[in-house]
């Protein structure tokens, strides 16, 4: 589905490439740069979406696939470095950090740790859950998902390896602007609580800057990168959804990298084919030819073959990274009433009382699909238009900080020399009410200080909180303890790890959650004054301070002091009760000090537990599949269904359906279940695959017989060539759960486009 924006963007842009792509900023070679990029698409079938909590939300095939981008900074080749990713999930994971860093210390020693990689989760709520290490993060996915955990980690690994191994001379260029409709507050009335003095500092209840580093190869002069920061959810797609997607941002970075590779390549497989001018009565003859091929045994590489992107460690990589989006929503129209149609109640984001009827509506209304796209077009446009423009470049110390902390008993030091502490972990009723992206449970509202005795003795059988934690988090009403939670192991996070990294004058800093809009504009503003008063110059006004969010562990939400009042579903998913920001702000501004004066980050003896060796694993894998008595697997089960017209044309949707098993048997990391391919002469070229926006691959199981059925579908996009196509399937299958991996393909009967 490709909107006429996208295309006349995309295309009308090829005009704006030509200013910011290789050439027009002068550059010093300050750095070796490196950047790279790897599949970390789960399972496709049968798991647990992380995100909504909605157990109802399987996975049921993918949209796009999921990736980890990466980008390695270093002063020389031994010298002081730093690791950042992007990774398509809905959250980094302490266990997933732990075991990535393990990785990279038997390959490459002590030059990558804890203190200078950080890893940030992009927010899809789209994307396979079961990767984290807590109780309360994987209760959904029904425990730890081993094949999920496994696919995040090695993608991760071999981002970070291929960034590496690209290491070489070059600059980093920033360029910042304002996207003013990526995003609107989800809970404005929590905003409102704020003082007055300081909401009036800001236009807006959201922050609409995005920045954005592009780096340049020192010898070519060639952009080989750009990453950027800008605050909007993973909610696009809602919580019905069974399709992989990276989600918005996910999806401009997928558009961003296309747009980029078109742009570098006067001349394409399309373009060839395109030029040969063939009439459409023959494509029409030449398809009528050509049936279905029935299911063939292949190779294990052979669907990677049939990418059309394929990841030599060359392409450019463009990748769009979260910031402080704990209140930031993608569903730009509003929250409204599903049953009158009527905006929502202000305070509560509920209907008649009810949570469940207040649904957020995105631009694409009803379609979630194109709200997606739409979300994703904007951040791109926005990227292209900073990219091109960029002409500040980053010289300087690269420099890092980075300490684990235990979050439930920090003493804050408040004005009045004042002092408080933060607390174990909980959550009260608003977080049960979940939000407008995301309804909820029945019974349960945003706001709510009250828990009925229902869910009081439901809550107490679990565990009842003590009084000190009753104490200590009010105004919440404790709903579910989980800091004082340990079995069958630990529900919810205690030891955090916060980390500042630094390239010149931009500013990182790597928060272990999702900020609320002002509590991420509090923590920059602290940290770029005590960098200020104690970097004897080294800092000053234009100093860039950007949150990644999501990053290196997850501990859900950092609201304000006074939007904690209000309860609703930040504040009442901010763990570690009211002075947890003012707790960040002091452990950050000790890190800001000790990096601004040159010493070292403060060491005080803790790291967080691994808890690999205790998960419970209630998803069992899938145990053998055999098609249909007399069908093989990539044999058609519905083939193309030709239009009266005999040709498809642009926005029709030709699919078909084949018999398919389980798609976790392999995952075909950086391969396709699912190709449009396009005849040219006598040999079938890869058009599409599951990585493009206009192609689904589907997979359930035939309700009458319970045998596995895959279907591809093609929304034929604005800017296809007319041509001869057939869609092709691969997939994996095992007979018993003992027995070798075999791989299959398929293809369909061809079809025309015109």
């Amino acid at each position: 589905m490709i909107s006429e924006n996208y295309q006349c963007t995309f295309f009308c842009l090829l005009v704006v490439a030509v200013l910011g792509l290789s050439y027009g900023t002068s550059a010093t070679e300050e750095y070796l740069i490196g950047v790279g990029s790897y599949d970390s698409t789960g399972p496709a079938a049968g798991v647990n979406m992380m995100g909504y909590g909605n157990m109802d939300q399987a996975t049921g095939g993918v949209h796009f696939r999921l990736r980890a981008r990466a980008f390695v900074v270093a002063e020389s080749s031994e010298s002081a470095r730093f690791a950042f990713v992007n990774l398509d999930a809905g959250m980094a994971s302490q266990l997933v950090t732990i075991k990535v860093l393990e990785r990279l210390q038997k390959r490459y020693g002590n030059l990558y740790t804890e203190e200078n990689v950080a890893i940030s989760g992009t927010h899809t709520h789209a994307g396979p859950g079961g990767y984290l290490q807590y109780v309360v993060y994987i209760v959904t996915s029904l425990g730890f998902v081993p094949q999920s955990f496994e696919a995040i980690v090695t993608a991760i690994e071999l981002s970070i390896v291929q960034a590496h191994e690209n290491l070489k001379p070059g600059s980093v260029f920033i360029n910042q602007g304002d996207l003013d409709n990526g995003g609107v507050n989800r809970s404005p009335s929590a905003y409102l609580f704020n003082p007055p003095e300081e909401r009036a500092k800001y236009t807006l209840n959201v922050d609409t800057q995005m920045t954005l580093l592009k780096f340049v190869d020192g010898s070519s002069g060639e952009s080989i990168g750009a990453f950027n920061w800008f605050a909007t959810h993973g909610t696009s797609m809602s919580r019905d959804n069974k399709l992989i997607s990276g989600d918005n941002k996910g999806a401009a970075a997928r558009f961003f990298e296309d747009w980029f590779s078109t742009t570098t390549n006067s001349t394409s497989a399309r373009q060839n084919y395109f030029n040969n001018k063939i009439k459409r009565k023959a494509f029409m003859h030449k398809a009528s030819q050509i049936k279905a091929t029935g299911g063939q045994p292949c190779g294990k590489s052979a669907s990677q073959g049939s990418k059309v992107r394929k990841n030599d460690g060359s392409r450019f990589v463009g990748a769009f990274c979260q910031s402080n989006v704990g209140d930031v929503s993608p569903n730009v129209l509003g929250a409204f009433c599903t049953d009158s149609g009527l905006p929502c109640d202000f305070n509560h984001s509920s209907c008649h009382g009810n949570d469940l009827l207040c649904v957020g509506r995105g631009p694409g209304y009803p379609d979630e699909i194109l709200s997606t796209q739409i979300i994703g077009e904007r951040q791109f446009q926005k990227a292209v238009d900073l990219f091109a423009s960029a002409k500040e470049e980053l010289t300087g110390k690269l420099d890092y900080r980075h300490v684990y902390l235990n979050f439930t008993n920090i003493e804050v030091e408040l004005e009045g020399n004042k002092v408080a502490k933060t607390c174990p972990a909980a959550l009260g009723p608003g977080f049960a009410a979940g939000t407008t992206d995301g309804p909820g449970a029945f019974g349960f509202q945003q706001g709510d200080t009250k828990i009925n005795k229902f869910w009081k003795k439901l809550r107490d059988a679990l565990k009842e909180p003590s009084q000190y934690q009753v104490d200590c988090q009010k105004p919440k009403n404790v709903l579910l303890d989980t800091g004082e939670m340990f079995w069958p192991y630990a529900w919810a996070p205690a030891i955090l790890p916060i980390q500042i990294l630094r390239l010149g004058k931009l500013i990182v800093l790597s928060v272990p959650g999702e900020f609320t809009t002002m509590a991420g504009r509090r923590l920059r503003e602290a940290v770029k004054q005590t960098l200020i008063t104690n970097g004897n110059g080294e800092f000053d006004a234009e100093t860039h301070i950007v949150i990644a969010g999501l990053s290196n562990t997850y501990s859900q939400y950092v609201a304000t002091f006074e939007e904690y009042k209000q309860q609703r579903y930040e504040a009442a998913s901010t763990l570690y009760g009211p002075h947890t920001l003012s707790a960040y702000i002091q452990e950050f501004n000790k890190l800001a000090k000790a990096m601004a004066k040159g010493e070292k980050s403060p060491k005080n003896g803790l790291s967080p537990p691994d808890l690999s060796s205790v998960q419970l694993s209630l998803v069992l894998d899938p145990s053998g599949d055999s098609p249909p008595p007399g069908k093989k697997f990539g044999d058609m089960q519905q083939d193309i269904r030709q239009p009266k017209s005999g040709s498809f044309k642009k926005g029709d949707k030709p699919s078909a359906t084949f018999w398919s098993p389980n798609p976790r048997y392999d995952l075909l990391s950086e391969g396709t279940f699912a190709v449009v391919e396009m005849l040219q002469g006598k040999q079938w070229t890869p058009a599409y695959d599951d990585d493009d926006f206009s192609l689904y691959f589907k997979w359930n199981q035939d309700n009458s017989t319970l045998f596995g059925l895959g279907n591809i579908e093609w929304e034929v996009p604005e800017d296809v060539i007319s041509g001869v196509y057939r869609l092709r399937h691969f997939g994996s299958s095992k007979k018993t759960k003992d027995s070798p991996i075999v791989y299959f393909t398929g293809a369909s009967s061809a079809f025309t486009v015109s």
